[in-house]
């Protein structure tokens, strides 16, 4: 199975690459190893990576990624076991199973929310601002160039009918993180796919926090479609142009109900 890493850990990106909890985890600084574990698999986790009643990879493929030992992943399963995230099931078919059910939106979040510095907040919708909408522009000059496959489109348009109709605000903000990061993974880049990662890690604790309108969600599955059509027409600068309108939706959303 490929992995959706930075190149500089030697293992492949590719478009067909099927992990997406792989594209949260990096390697780890050998001084607080344990820590790192168990704070980007539980991130991987919360924002939807490895969903709920899936498997994680194996403890040799977690440490290949991680840059740990197995001992140290192994350590890191304890943990979050004893938080609830996951289980760990025996014999045939057994493996480490995700447990946690997904948070609700607008329940339990807005203080975490209001301790965030308003700069803070500002910088990671900036940010977003310009990674998420170059992402999409490379994924579709990318397809127009011959590069992104019908595989590879089949992997994005997965991704798409996962998001779309789902009404549950939880599961919504789940696959609304796969289908980006999936998005990020089409454009062919390491640095894009950690940088989208690492926004997708930036807004989480934000867009918890505001309740999930059904009139939102429906204008969210029209542009998450004419992101994808855009790709898959090899048009770059109208792939840009609809996931900067999407951002700067999702952005108005968050000024008006969390301030």
């Amino acid at each position: 199975m490929t992995s959706l890493v930075p190149a500089q850990t030697g293992v492949s990106l590719g478009p067909r690459a099927a992990d997406l909890g792989a594209a949260l985890l990096r390697p780890v600084r050998a001084h607080h190893a344990f820590e790192s574990c168990v704070e980007q698999l539980g991130t991987a986790i919360r924002l939807g990576g490895y969903p709920q009643g899936e498997a994680l990879p194996p403890e040799r493929e977690l440490a290949a990624l991680l840059g740990v030992s197995r001992a140290t992943i192994r350590e890191a399963m304890v943990a979050l076991r004893a938080a609830g995230l996951v289980e760990t099931r025996r014999g045939r078919g057994g493996g480490t199973v995700v447990l946690q059910p997904p948070e609700r939106p607008g329940r339990g979040t807005q203080r975490q929310v209001d301790a965030l510095p308003r700069a803070e907040m500002i910088d990671a919708l900036l940010f977003r601002r310009v990674v998420e909408p170059g992402a999409a522009y490379a994924a579709a000059e990318r397809r127009s160039d011959g590069d992104l496959d019908d595989v590879a489109m089949a992997a994005l348009r997965a991704a798409l009918v996962e998001v779309t109709g789902i009404r549950d605000p939880a599961q919504h903000r789940q696959s609304d993180s796969r289908f980006h990061l999936a998005v990020a993974r089409a454009s062919g880049s390491s640095k894009l796919l950690t940088a989208v990662a690492e926004v997708q890690r930036s807004l989480h604790e934000m867009l918890m926090a505001i309740p999930v309108l059904a009139p939102n969600l429906g204008h969210s599955d029209g542009q998450h479609g004419a992101v994808l059509r855009a790709i898959a027409a090899g048009n770059p600068l109208r792939a840009r142009r609809v996931m900067e309108e999407h951002c700067d939706d999702t952005a108005a959303l968050l000024r008006g109900l969390i301030g």
